[in-house]
């Protein structure tokens, strides 16, 4: 259902760009507005910028931009109406739908709706079955045996799914849910060969709720309790609309406060490892719940820490099988640190095993950076070895090669020089035989993608001109009277004109060319006609996520003058608002000078036509005056503006 009106127009008011982004994203203010490293994309020096004043987020290196609920929107992957529930929930605003909507919008809403639902069902019924004579016996039994109290049950949603074929089905079916639904949430499968008969996908097995950032069940795994060859210890729930392994990290709804707090996050393998950890007053932690790593996991570590501590078992052959782990959050712009359990144990095991106070002393104790690891796993072996000790140098400058930022990349290369008793040239020039191949695949990767694109163009494309130099210098042009016209159209120019009126009477004959430009000084002169003189915050409540980036865009700086210069060193600087009157002339003066630029452009292309076609003399006569006098009005323009020469 779509949400009314004065629901979004709550929530607009309510929501607080700061309080927004804050859940996401350690911010640090400097000057006047706040910053932190982009959840976006990745950077290690802070290009994201926050206005709590203008209520508005900023990204210079991606370009991501909007208020606070596109920012819910950009970084949940969620749509408007979404983004509003979202926000309305974190402010306890009264959520009223709109009854005016077609059937085709309330259809789409539904189906995703509807998987959260019977989601939400089947994690309730889960919880219910521990309650049962079978249900209290296995699963809560075996819970108890871990130390898993009520408290610790509840905040992880734990449940138990009984041992039967269709116990969730019949549950489901009579609350209404549909057969469909229910397959479409992996919660059932069809039996093979009889279209009308399912089964439980889920049974006699202790359940794992997968929550979303937003705490919303999303998926299942479960663990098989007896010793059944037969079938695996673990299955979980399949790919999903609302479920993507490659995207979540189990416990990540539960962890995000604390990774922002502490500045850290602990990365394990199993679902009771992050439990256990729980139990032992560690919050800050997530699980990869038996999957290799992948991209998507490290950017939604990144969007609350960029430290990562990887939790390893006391195995030395599995520590090595997933050592691709740390290349990877290496290259994800993440500091890495590893902490290995002893022989036989994990963190699930060791946490249960020595207290909680005795636990986190270990992690203090025992976390060591990634290139301290790597060298202590192999050391032994490498120092009896020659060839075995190249291929570590070989490894550890791989690993080194991942790391983006160029200072890091160098501590590094000198602490491995030291702990592998090797002159750090050599290292250094391991790493540039690695950039130098790799700026070579690049190349021819990207020459091939050129081919391959160009042949696709001329086989299946109509060719398409390119814009003139001149049209983009015009839309750069248009862009910045309209940044005049919305970050001072309400200042006064004089004692009884407005900039804006000032701006719009010289530019009325004038007929912008770039649709967006376009759009905004529709919306400009229509709240005009309704007696609104519109600041830029009119703007960044408009529905249309287009403008309100352009506005954004137009508003936002990335570097300020600190105020100390003039209060405390007396360094007067000039600034455009200064005089406003000077900056929106010339501004004015430079767009026309444009147009002209590009009506003469078009002039001299009709004079060449009317040259190589052999026209008659009175059209290419006339055409040369249009030109002339178009020339006339440059010089005029040219001169106002202190340019002695036209070009």
């Amino acid at each position: 259902m779509t949400i009314s009106r004065a629901t979004t127009e709550k929530v607009k008011d309510r929501a607080d760009i700061e309080e927004v982004v804050g859940d996401y994203v350690p911010l640090k203010r400097k000057g006047q507005n706040l910053w932190a490293c982009c959840p976006f994309h990745n950077e290690k020096s802070p290009s994201f910028s926050v206005s709590p004043a203008k209520q508005i987020y900023k990204c210079f290196g991606c370009g991501k931009a909007g208020d606070p609920i596109q920012f819910v929107m950009d970084i949940e992957g969620i749509g408007f109406n979404e983004a509003i529930r979202h926000l309305a929930q974190k402010y306890g605003i009264e959520v009223e739908e709109d009854q005016n909507v077609t059937p085709e919008a309330i259809q789409a809403y539904n189906e995703r709706e509807s998987l959260y639902i019977v989601l939400n069902f089947a994690k309730d019924f889960f919880a219910k079955n521990l309650m049962t004579e079978e249900g209290k016996s296995i699963g809560l039994s075996y819970f108890k045996e871990r130390g898993f109290n009520q408290n610790i049950i509840d905040k992880f949603d734990l449940g138990y799914a009984l041992d039967g074929w269709d116990h969730l089905h019949k549950a489901a079916k009579a609350a209404g849910h549909s057969d469909e639904l229910l397959m479409k949430a992996g919660l059932i499968l069809q039996k093979e060969g009889d279209a009308n008969r399912f089964y439980d996908r889920f049974r006699g097995r202790v359940t794992f709720t997968i929550h979303n950032l937003g705490g919303k069940p999303i998926g299942f795994g479960a663990r098989i309790l007896t010793q059944d060859k037969k079938q695996p210890k673990y299955i979980n729930s399949p790919e999903t609309e609302v479920y993507h392994k490659s995207d979540i990290l189990y416990g990540i709804f539960q962890a995000k406060k604390s990774i922002r707090e502490k500045d850290n996050c602990y990365l394990v393998e199993g679902y009771t490892d992050v439990i256990s950890l729980h139990l032992a007053g560690i919050e800050n932690v997530v699980a990869s719940s038996g999957t290799s790593l992948t991209e998507n996991q490290i950017k939604l570590i990144k969007r609350f820490s960029d430290n990562i501590t990887v939790l390893y078992d006391g195995d030395a052959a599995g520590i090595r099988a997933s050592l691709r782990g740390i290349d990877m959050i290496l290259e994800g712009g993440l500091n890495v640190k590893a902490v290995v359990f002893p022989d036989g144990e994990d963190p699930d095991s060791y946490a249960r095993k020595v207290g909680s106070a005795a636990f986190t002393t270990y992690l203090e104790k025992n976390a060591q950076d990634f290139i301290s690891f790597k060298i202590g796993l192999y050391a032994e072996e490498a120092s009896k070895d020659p060839i075995k000790q190249a291929e570590l140098i070989k490894q550890v400058v791989q690993s080194i090669s991942k790391i983006p930022d160029p200072v890091i990349r160098t501590v590094y290369i000198r602490q491995s020089a030291n702990l592998l008793e090797i002159d750090e040239d050599i290292i250094q020039a391991e790493l540039n035989k690695i950039y130098l191949k790799g700026q070579k695949d690049q190349h021819f990767k990207e020459q091939r993608q050129e081919a391959e694109a160009a042949s696709f163009v001329e086989d299946l494309l109509p060719v398409k001109e390119e814009p003139t130099s001149v049209s983009k210098i015009l839309e750069l042009q248009e862009r910045e009277m309209l940044r005049l016209l919305v970050s001072y159209g309400f200042e006064m120019v004089s004692d009884d004109l407005h900039v804006c009126q000032y701006l719009l009477q010289e530019t009325d004959e004038l007929v912008f060319e770039t649709p967006v430009y376009k759009k905004i000084l529709e919306i400009y002169k229509d709240a005009l006609s309704e007696g609104v003189l519109p600041q830029p915050e009119y703007f960044l409540k408009h529905d249309d996520a287009e403008v309100k980036r352009e506005v954004i865009n137009m508003i936002t700086r990335r570097y300020e003058l600190s105020t100390l210069w003039e209060s405390r060193f007396q360094i007067f600087t000039y600034h455009e608002a200064d005089d406003l009157a000077k900056t929106v002339y010339d501004s004015i003066l430079h767009l026309k000078k444009k147009v002209l630029k590009k009506m003469l452009e078009e002039a001299r292309m009709k004079i060449k036509e009317a040259e190589m076609e052999k026209l008659d003399e009175h059209v290419l006569t006339e055409r040369l005056s249009i030109y002339m006098e178009l020339k006339k009005f440059q010089v005029e323009i040219d001169k106002q503006l202190g340019i002695v020469i036209s070009f």
